[in-house]
């Protein structure tokens, strides 16, 4: 296979005839590259017959494995294990309503043992980052994560029973769904401007839903889609590293990838996008999944070269670098700066964050979980300055030399990282006739359309109703979020109308220890705190009119999965529920 990057765009060349031995039966995929200059993974007339194509699914599975792992009446209804299959393999084996059922034992986002998870109605929930799947089917309902699961078979032979497979259904925790592939027959063009964690899980549900038109990504990113969660926590990661997917399953799901495209305006009217390189790219459907722009310091000497922001691989990169022995400011006490701090303690010669609260975190997770979050992080060597916010930087020579506050005091500087927050990326819709908040986010409904016909948003830019705030609407930057939202604008797309239901989700990282956070806890008016706070063993209930809204832990896995569970469900959780004991609320569950 060779890949090269031309004219900001992926090409794939002397793939086809290679991966075309390698048919089984999954649909119609119709698809050949054309190995033409600019051509992006373009879908095209098939070379012979049509032939289904899946990479990823061998044809040949290999040796039958069977394992007797329990007798019926171990498990009860509502209950799960981790069982050995075979010498390859581990299943995770379900009882509910007096049936067993089986499908592969780890998340397929980060590798979870899904068995330490929340089992609720038919679904498993991640104890980790809240992906849910299907018991009986393995298919991925809920994110963060693009697979599914393995299913395996399961027999009750007497009072035995009995997991069976394949040795190569075994080699993998991960399933690509079943996905159709482009058609020259049908001429429909969606268009998603965007290349993050929303873009992709749309791209990837039109495809698993039936769509056969062409389906392009333009995103002004110079490499496809990647973990850009990770990119905070491993500085050091290429867009190689991160990607969500390798380039020849675009390729064979017809799926182009078009990078280095920024676009700079829509014409609904018209239906087409305009784009900074001098492209117009017309559509029959539009997704807006431009994500966040960082905030800028917008304060003199901001344009120093090592004041940075962190956007992507090459940014990140970037300041793992310059970072290595120097003093490093970090703007901003919330995720980004604690996550880039940490990482940093121990590389850099010193570590200092500012910020405008005076602990981490203090508006989502309160005053006493964020001062026992900085109190872990100054152990390791990261130093505070609460309250505060740059007024200034000073370079000498054209480096970075010192950062001044608003307090003014000044700090020694060589790198100076900003993790501020972003602002939508949405300046190319102004005159778009799209409606936008005014903040520039994108207005959409319970289906993630926008006020104009064929355009739909997705990710990080929308203001969409929350059902567990009552369908008031509200923006959400969670990667697990953005997945949710691609997949249902393209649910919609398809014309299935599906409304976005999906419990907020979202974790963080630092030192070695994680957080996990579900719900909606804005303008909660108490917070219930069961275990430890300083010993990083506890979970914090966000109460609001007596309800709990959101829920955070350290070390209590699954807790805050379960009440997302509960959460999903449609229930509610009373303060009174969890005053006395933090699992009262557990019987919802049952």
């Amino acid at each position: 296979m060779k890949t090269v990057v031309q004219s900001g765009r992926l090409v794939i060349n002397q793939l086809y005839t290679t991966l075309c031995t390698r048919s089984v039966a999954m649909g119609n995929c119709k698809s050949s590259p054309t190995g033409e200059g600019n051509a992006v993974l373009k879908s095209s007339k098939p070379v012979e017959e049509e032939k289904p194509i899946a990479p990823f699914v061998p044809s040949d599975p290999g040796a039958s494995v069977e394992a007797v792992v329990c007798n019926f009446d171990d498990l009860k209804d509502g209950e799960m294990r981790e069982v050995e299959v075979g010498k390859k393999g581990k299943a995770l084996l379900v009882r509910e309503n007096g049936e067993y059922s089986a499908v592969g034992a780890k998340c397929t986002h980060y590798g979870a043992p899904l068995v330490k998870g929340a089992l609720y109605n038919g679904r498993v929930r991640c104890p980790w980052h809240g992906a849910c799947f299907n018991v009986k089917t393995g298919d991925i309902e809920d994110f963060p994560g693009l697979d599914s699961l393995p299913k395996f078979d399961v027999e009750v032979r007497g009072a035995k029973v009995v997991v069976k497979t394949t040795e190569k259904n075994l080699e993998s925790h991960k399933r690509v769904k079943h996905m159709a592939c482009g058609s020259p027959d049908v001429e429909t063009t969606v268009l998603i401007i965007g290349g993050g964690g929303s873009a992709i899980a749309c791209a990837e549900t039109l495809r698993q839903e039936g769509f056969k038109g062409k389906v392009i990504m333009a995103t002004k990113e110079n490499c496809p889609p990647y973990d850009r969660p990770k990119l905070s926590k491993a500085l050091t990661s290429t867009g190689v590293d991160l990607a969500l997917r390798k380039p020849e399953f675009f390729l064979i799901y017809d799926i182009d990838i078009e990078t280095g495209k920024e676009a700079i305006s829509v014409d609904t009217m018209l239906k087409s996008v305009s784009f900074t390189d001098g492209d117009t790219i017309n559509y029959d459907t539009l997704v807006i999944a431009t994500g966040g722009r960082p905030r800028s310091l917008g304060v003199s000497g901001s344009d120093i070269p090592e004041v940075l922001l962190l956007r992507s691989p090459d940014d990140a990169n970037k300041i793992a670098s310059l970072s290595k022995g120097k003093n490093a400011v970090i703007v901003g006490n919330s995720f980004i700066g604690m996550e880039v701090a940490a990482y940093l303690v121990g590389k850099a010669k010193s570590v200092t964050l500012v910020g405008r609260s005076e602990v981490p975190f203090q508006a989502v997770l309160g005053q006493k979980i964020g001062d026992s979050l900085k109190k872990m992080s100054e152990e390791k060597g990261v130093k505070f300055v609460g309250g505060a916010s740059v007024e200034k930087c000073i370079g000498s020579d054209g480096h970075l030399t010192e950062v001044v506050l608003n307090n003014g005091n000044t700090i020694s500087a060589d790198i100076c990282i900003v993790g501020a927050g972003v602002t939508p990326a949405t300046d190319f819709l102004r005159n778009s006739g799209i409606d936008l908040t005014r903040n520039g986010l994108v207005e959409v409904n319970q289906f993630m359309k926008s006020s104009k016909d064929n355009v739909f948003a997705c990710g990080d830019v929308t203001h969409f109703p929350l059902f567990l705030n009552g369908g008031d609407k509200v923006n959400i930057g969670h990667w697990q979020m953005a997945h949710a939202q691609g997949r249902i604008a393209a649910l919609n797309i398809m014309e299935q109308d599906t409304e976005i239901q999906s419990v907020p989700f979202f974790w963080t990282q630092m030192h070695g220890k994680s957080l996990r956070y579900c719900g909606y806890g804005a303008g909660h008016d108490d917070i219930v705190i069961h275990g430890q706070p300083d010993d990083l063993n506890f979970i914090a209930f966000y109460i609001k009119d007596n309800c709990v809204k959101a829920a955070a832990s350290m070390n209590m896995d699954p807790l805050v999965s379960q009440i997302a569970e509960v959460m999903a469900s449609g229930n509610t959780i009373t303060k009174d529920e969890i005053l006395e004991d933090p699992k009262g609320f557990q019987h919802r569950l049952l």
